[in-house]
């Protein structure tokens, strides 16, 4: 049975030269594939695991192009990496949920955990379960202990400034 993809996922992970996390890709990929997102990895997608080098300019710029065009954007952060922050930092100023998928008892950034519009720690990657049609983005501009609860207020806005 074929499925029609409605909504993009953008997968943000640690890079490796080896691509040793080419399973955990796969696997992330097809959980949100199941749950009706079609997926997005500049690893896997732009860079061809490896086998397609762009010079780290062009890298971000497709990199932004990507989240621009996702509606959900998914960082990995069981390995911690500075490019991980740009893509959910980039992510967060152009207003993108961001749920954060880490492994149980790895450590997470208050500042990416800022980011975050949802945390799932997991121990395994089949345990993860994604939601096409929950809207991601009401939860957004919450902590994320306020986030689990059903009857939130709308997002705040940053006040205006006028000069």
């Amino acid at each position: 049975i074929e499925r029609t993809m409605t909504k993009r996922a953008y997968i943000g992970v640690k890079f490796y030269e080896d691509n040793r996390n080419q399973n955990e890709i796969q696997a992330i990929s097809k959980r949100l594939n199941q749950a009706g997102y079609d997926t997005i990895c500049i690893a896997r997608d732009v860079e061809k695991w490896g086998t397609h080098r762009l010079t780290p300019q062009r890298l971000m710029q497709i990199t932004f192009e990507e989240i621009d065009q996702s509606d959900l954007v998914v960082m990995e952060m069981s390995v911690k990496g500075v490019g991980l922050g740009i893509e959910a930092g980039y992510a967060y100023a152009k207003e993108k949920p961001i749920v954060v998928l880490i492994k149980e008892g790895r450590d997470l950034s208050e500042t990416m955990a800022g980011t975050a519009t949802e945390i799932i720690r997991y121990q395994n990657l089949t345990q993860i379960e994604f939601n096409a049609s929950r809207n991601h983005q009401d939860l957004r501009g919450f902590p994320p202990e306020r986030r689990a609860s059903n009857d939130l207020p709308k997002p705040r806005r940053s006040p205006t400034t006028t000069l």
